[in-house]
């Protein structure tokens, strides 16, 4: 890489990343012109966007990307975390076509679904019942409003940063298009205003939905004192505690449930559980979902085409007894928990305020003096250093995620990891004054 000036402001040194990214990208320019004339934007996921336009992906091989200007990538953006299993591994690929042998809507329960539910459950056993649906959006939907048909009770309690699904945002004050419950917001780790704010609303409180690592928030872990604290107070007031556990269902074999030994009243699983493919997961306490039993009176009615599809439900089961064990999961976590550790030690020695948050394979980078436990902690210019970041990893062959999230999946190599590494290194060598500058200004 060329010297960096180091008297640049971090607009200007993004403005210039942007130049340099626009003129080696001028298949996927082209190609998001043309996309623009049949979808609003140019894409179909707004998360997917970012400026000056994304590039466009023609193949995937392994942890490895190609665009349509013949540039490869390894991959850390990881599909948003639903990528675990990379591009191409065989047993999935093997399932999936044996799925397709059998035939794709035969409009009646299938043996599939059946291996399926049972290895979820052995792997979660808070689900003592659960139902599919097509993803973790759809599994948070069905968890809110059979918590609220199950209370007979109303509000339901979400924290400030959160994302359960893209009608149930709540950064930035929240999105128009959320669905419109009756929430009550919270501040994520407040251990004490959570508690006072569920003794507040308890007799009107259906539910407290939260994910156990803030992802989009910054991917913040939740302190065991504050997760422990949500399971007593919804238990002291009669309500149900829904872990989200979409992303984080892969941060330990049994999930962050099972790594903190707190029992949820309802799950939802999502991302990497269908081994690529679309699916949702709800399910938790047998009183609670024994309401779907349609042999009960009064029975909640859930419907849903594709909840049973026997691609996904094939995969599935493949992907969490063949590839994704329980010890396989377990060391995983370990490994890529060492790397993050690492990547924070070589901060610390650098002496740059560069932080880097999460647990295990779910990691982000952040430009911050103090250590992060709340959104709070993040000044606002980490986000604009973030995009930096995002730019010159491009440049580098490495994809993380365009708000600085950086998802590693089984298929990455430990070359890969050694490269996602120097990639870090170099950028943080290259932006140390700018970075230190920035953030201390801020």
């Amino acid at each position: 890489m060329p010297p960096v000036n180091a008297n640049l402001s971090v607009a200007a040194a993004l403005t210039l990343a942007r130049e340099k990214y626009a003129a080696k990208n001028p298949n996927s320019f082209l190609a998001y012109q043309r996309a623009q004339a049949a979808m609003p934007g140019g894409n179909t996921r707004s998360v997917l966007h970012f400026d000056p336009f994304p590039l466009t992906m023609v193949k995937g091989v392994g942890a490895q990307l190609f665009d349509l200007d013949g540039h490869s990538y390894t991959d850390f953006v990881g599909e948003y975390s639903a990528g675990l299993f990379g591009h191409s591994n065989p047993v999935l690929k093997a399932a999936v076509h044996e799925a397709l042998e059998l035939g794709t809507v035969m409009a009646s329960p299938t043996m599939l679904e059946i291996n399926f539910a049972e290895a979820v459950r052995m792997r979660f056993p808070s689900m003592e019942l659960l139902r599919f649906c097509n993803s973790g959006t759809e599994a948070n939907l069905m968890a809110i409003v059979t918590a609220i048909a199950f209370t007979k009770r109303r509000k339901i309690l979400v924290f400030r940063e959160a994302y359960h699904g893209g009608v149930m945002v709540f950064s930035g004050g929240g999105s128009p298009i959320n669905v419109p419950f009756d929430y009550v917001l919270a501040d994520y780790n407040d251990t004490e205003g959570v508690a006072a704010g569920i003794r507040q609303y308890g007799d009107d409180l259906a539910a407290v939905i939260v994910e156990p690592i803030l992802g989009a928030g910054g991917n913040i872990p939740g302190t065991r004192e504050f997760l422990a604290a949500l399971r007593a107070e919804t238990e002291r007031v009669g309500a149900l505690l829904i872990f989200d556990e979409v992303k984080t269902s892969r941060c330990a074999a049994g999930g962050m449930q099972g790594a903190l030994g707190i029992k949820p009243d309802l799950t939802t699983l999502g991302k990497y559980l269908g081994g690529g493919l679309p699916v949702g997961v709800f399910g938790g306490r047998k009183d609670v979902m024994q309401r779907y039993n349609h042999r009960t009176a009064d029975a909640f009615k859930h419907a849903g085409t594709f909840n049973n599809n026997v691609c996904t439900m094939m995969a599935g089961h493949a992907a969490l007894t063949k590839v994704f064990t329980p010890e396989v999961a377990d060391a995983f976590a370990m490994s890529c928990e060492q790397f993050r550790m690492g990547l924070n030690d070589a901060m610390a020695k650098k002496s740059v305020p560069v932080r880097f948050t999460g647990l295990g394979s779910l990691i982000a980078i952040h430009f911050a003096c103090k250590p992060i436990n709340r959104p709070a902690d993040i000044p606002p210019v980490s986000k604009t250093l973030g995009q930096l970041f995002h730019m010159e990893c491009i440049f580098r062959s490495i994809l993380v995620a365009a708000r600085g999230d950086i998802f590693v999946g089984l298929a990455v190599t430990p070359e890969q990891m050694q490269s996602l590494q120097q990639a870090i290194l170099a950028f943080v060598d290259d932006h140390s004054g700018l970075i230190e500058r920035e953030v201390i200004a801020h």
